[in-house]
């Protein structure tokens, strides 16, 4: 797979500004801990019970994290598209065995940064401690929290249509079943869902 390596580090550059300033000097550092890495379609990237030792920034496609119960049926906890961070977080911190499994939806463009190495740098540099308050903040405790909410709240359609706001190309590229499980749903409600959407349009 051929790819511009330089225009997928500048969204991972931009991805981090968008959160807070960073200096030149700090994104060199951030930069330097990079690889790339593809996977295609179908490949697990962490599996359950392994522990995290990467970061993953998703330059292309879409990755999911899943947790499969005793009887084999799967649970979506979160579905990862482009410009956004991905791994196992609590397995990262603690280095211990992930809870979750993570999979290419998609075929895959992903850049790497060693989450140790990556912890090190944001504890020597003042602003990419700006940039982690602000990241932790953004997407471990508001946006945690909108989704429990909504979980309670809101109902079946009003999630999918939020989830469609987000990500008006979803439905095109992940499967509804996949879709299904990460809204709390079935995929024939889903399915009931999308039928009685299509017929207000």
């Amino acid at each position: 797979m051929t790819f511009n390596k330089e225009t997928y580090l500048n969204n991972l550059k931009l991805y981090f500004e968008s959160y807070a300033p960073i200096s030149e000097k700090s994104w060199n550092l951030i930069e330097s801990l990079t690889h790339f890495q593809t996977i295609k379609k179908g490949e697990i990237l962490l599996e359950n019970g392994e522990i995290c030792k990467n970061l993953y920034f998703i330059a292309k496609g879409i990755l999911r994290t899943f947790i499969t119960d005793e009887q084999g049926n799967f649970y979506n906890k979160n579905l990862f598209l482009e410009n956004k961070l991905a791994c196992s977080k609590v397995s990262s911190i603690l280095q211990t065995p992930s809870n979750f499994t993570i999979e290419a939806l998609e075929d895959c463009i992903l850049i790497n940064l060693n989450y140790q190495k990556y912890i090190q740098l944001i504890s020597e540099n003042d602003d990419l401690k700006t940039f982690y308050i602000a990241y932790l903040e953004q997407n471990w405790i508001i946006e945690k929290e909108q989704r429990e909410v909504a979980l309670v709240m809101q109902n079946a359609t009003e999630r999918y249509v939020n989830l469609l706001e987000k990500h008006p190309t979803i439905a095109d590229r992940v499967p509804l079943l996949h879709i299904a499980s990460h809204l709390g749903i079935t995929p024939t409600q889903l399915s009931r869902i999308r039928k009685s959407l299509e017929k207000d349009l």
